[in-house]
């Protein structure tokens, strides 16, 4: 996956900083997601929810209104609903058309805000987004209350409110643009948010023009600084998405079962764009031998099947014995070697492939149980694969 930054021009001539992020291969198409305005901070949703688009094909242009800014110093970023329709923009004339909107808290409602500019958004989800300006109003001195603008410090980050964005996220634009959006609505709330109640999420639903769904997000807080629940969100947004969003051309149907496609990717000398049923992936070479290091190498994905079938045959072995195993780490590395270093192989000059495999099995085992474990990752089916002879046919496609 690649990542660059984009610089964009919000209002007043403010500068936005973008990040975007894009898939392997070209995008099926291209997504916007206006951050938490005050998530400055560990919290991992804003990569999570990122990365779970990006991982279906999309290319993600993310904007943040957050800016550190020093002691004595006014922020330099400004929120605004043109900077959303700016990033819509960019992306418009360099990939797929925009699909797709995402906010997070405050940025879900510039989201909205947006709508009506951006025609080719055919899905939305919101994040602990609130309905209107009400909550940042509250959080305002009185003067900058009565002023209708006014400056607000999150801790690492400040944020300045201009009185064009407060009136263009009014309740009322919001009913107006959110009843006239056709598309899809998806509002993922966490029941236990401190600054926007689930009432908000009700708020949203009722707006919609169409049926709209609701994922609760129980047990998270408002900015998902979790991992755990951020990974959740993610999840969620991610299949959402990627059921709802019909790209400008049309999804490539998944391959049938067994069947793997692979092309060059034109980019680099080796880069290469992988499918895998509904999956997309990427191999590479280094850097180091003129690749791009835009995926693993073959033999790296050769290995990575080789420690995912040893820990998923593992992980059945113990559930159908009722044995207690809460955890299971594969560690893999491959090498050439002399073929004298090889105790068991039947040849004895030249090189051989060797992989080591280290696995490590968390939870309460009996010795017996952890021996047992062990001896059945030589049964993963990969495993016998590797070690048995295959027969790999050839065909010239016409």
């Amino acid at each position: 996956m690649g990542a660059r930054d984009v610089v964009l021009r919000g209002a007043e001539g403010s500068v936005v900083t973008a990040r975007l992020d894009l898939p392997p291969g070209r995008p099926v198409a291209s997504a916007v997601r206006v951050g938490c305005f005050a998530c400055l901070g560990p919290s991992p949703a804003p990569s999570r929810l990122a990365h779970s688009l990006v991982a279906r094909g999309f290319a993600v242009l993310s904007l943040d209104f957050t800016a550190p800014a020093a002691a004595g110093t006014r922020p330099d970023t400004v929120p605004s609903v043109e900077a959303v329709e700016a990033a819509a923009a960019w992306l418009r004339d360099r990939y797929p058309p925009v699909r797709l909107l995402v906010g997070h808290s405050l940025g879900g409602t510039a989201a909205v805000a947006a709508l009506p500019r951006l025609s080719e958004v055919a899905a939305l989800a919101l994040v602990n987004a609130p309905v209107g300006g009400g909550p940042l109003l509250e959080r305002l001195s009185s003067t900058a209350r009565e002023a209708g603008e006014g400056e607000l410090d999150f801790g690492p980050g400040r944020l300045r409110l201009t009185r064009r964005f407060l009136q263009d996220i009014d309740e009322a634009h919001l009913r107006r643009a959110l009843n006239a959006f056709p598309g899809e609505l998806l509002v993922l709330q966490a029941p236990a948010d401190r600054y926007v109640p689930l009432e908000h999420a009700r708020r949203w639903m009722a707006m919609a023009r169409r049926p709209a769904s609701l994922m609760l997000l129980e047990g998270a807080d408002h900015f998902l600084s979790h991992d755990a629940d951020a990974g959740h969100a993610a999840d969620v947004l991610g299949v959402w998405a990627a059921r709802q969003v019909t790209p400008v051309r049309e999804r490539e149907a998944p391959l049938p079962p067994g069947v793997v496609e692979v092309h060059e990717a034109g980019e680099g000398r080796f880069a290469q764009d992988i499918r895998v049923g509904a999956h997309r992936l990427r191999s590479d070479e280094p850097l180091s031998v003129g690749g791009e290091d835009t995926g693993p190498t073959p033999y790296g994905l050769l290995t990575a099947a080789l420690g995912a079938c040893t820990a998923m045959t593992l992980r059945l072995y113990a559930a159908r014995k009722g044995w207690p195993l809460e955890h299971v780490h594969v560690r893999l590395s491959h090498e050439k070697v002399h073929v004298k270093a090889c105790e068991e192989c039947e040849t004895k000059d030249g090189k051989m492939d060797r992989l080591q495999r280290t696995v490590k099995l968390e939870g309460p085992l009996t010795d017996a149980q952890r021996a047992a474990l062990v001896a059945i990752a030589d049964r993963c089916p990969v495993h016998r694969t590797l070690a048995s002879d295959v027969d790999v046919h050839t065909d010239v496609e016409q």
